[in-house]
């Protein structure tokens, strides 16, 4: 049963504004959405911490609710959203999954104020190995006006093995089977934020040493089925560098965990911030 939900805007640095949704009663917790995903995607896990939690959702920028991207886009303005959140909400724990992990880690290096930190595969590349050979094609067929040929792109580049296996038309057809109605018309209006968010990730390639300023005790969660190549090396390296970190491994999610299975991803999300 969803919890009572209240939304709220901020500015942040550059004049835009963001959006974030509110619930629950406790110590404060922001939930840092990942790619080609929005708060709606985070209800379950959010309903979950907001029975210890007050938890803020961001919408992040490009998403219903927030200004656009803008022309100066990147890391830095994702990271002074959250921390325009942040100062509005006073909470000093956060949650990040895939590309929003990658955005809680920068905001952490950034900001001390962040006490405690739970990210569930962070699109951290180390040694180029997340993959960005598929975005000169997204790219193209964007500008073509073609989303599913994009959307097919993205998903054999970036995903497990059985997806890298796919021809990209064998791809677009079951991709046409699985999204449909609103869950198809959302992914395809975060498609071209999901270009430049995967572009910010190449960009930021082997920049992990920097971690070494996170302050932070710091939760590295996975899903022991997601099969992702760049996930192994990226925790090798983050458990390396950062100064407090533990491991936990869910055995039976992939890497849609927080979205699929919020409660059980939030029952470990939980007890980390208040051990």
């Amino acid at each position: 049963m969803s919890v009572s939900l209240v939304t709220h805007t901020v500015t942040s640095a550059d004049g835009t504004q963001i959006g974030y949704r509110t619930a629950g009663a406790g110590p404060g917790v922001l939930v840092v959405p990942g790619a080609l995903n929005d708060a709606d995607d985070y209800a379950a896990l959010a309903d979950a911490l907001a029975a210890r939690f007050t938890v803020h959702t961001v919408q992040r920028r490009g998403r219903a609710g927030s200004g656009p991207q803008g022309d100066g886009y990147g890391i830095a303005a994702e990271c002074a959203d959250l921390s325009a959140v942040r100062a509005a909400t006073g909470a000093q724990y956060v949650f990040g999954h895939s590309f929003g992990g990658l955005v809680a880690l920068e905001a952490a290096r950034r900001d001390p104020g962040i006490t405690k930190l739970a990210v569930y595969e962070p699109g951290v590349s180390v040694q180029g190995l997340f993959p960005t050979d598929w975005i000169p094609r997204y790219r193209e067929f964007l500008a073509q006006g073609r989303p599913f040929d994009a959307f097919a792109e993205f998903a054999i580049g970036t995903g497990p093995s059985a997806a890298r296996r796919n021809p990209r038309w064998l791809m677009a057809l079951i991709l046409r089977a699985v999204f449909r109605g609103e869950r198809r018309a959302k992914v395809f209006r975060l498609l071209e934020a999901n270009l430049r968010e995967h572009e910010e990730i190449g960009r930021l390639d082997d920049s992990y040493p920097g971690y070494r300023e996170v302050s932070a005790d710091v939760l590295l969660m996975a899903g022991g089925k997601s099969d992702l190549p760049y996930v192994p090396p990226a925790f090798d390296r983050l458990t390396e560098v950062l100064p407090a970190a533990r491991v936990h491994t869910f055995a039976r999610l992939d890497h849609f965990g927080p979205e699929r299975k919020g409660a059980e991803v939030a029952e470990a999300v939980s007890a980390f911030l208040l051990g």
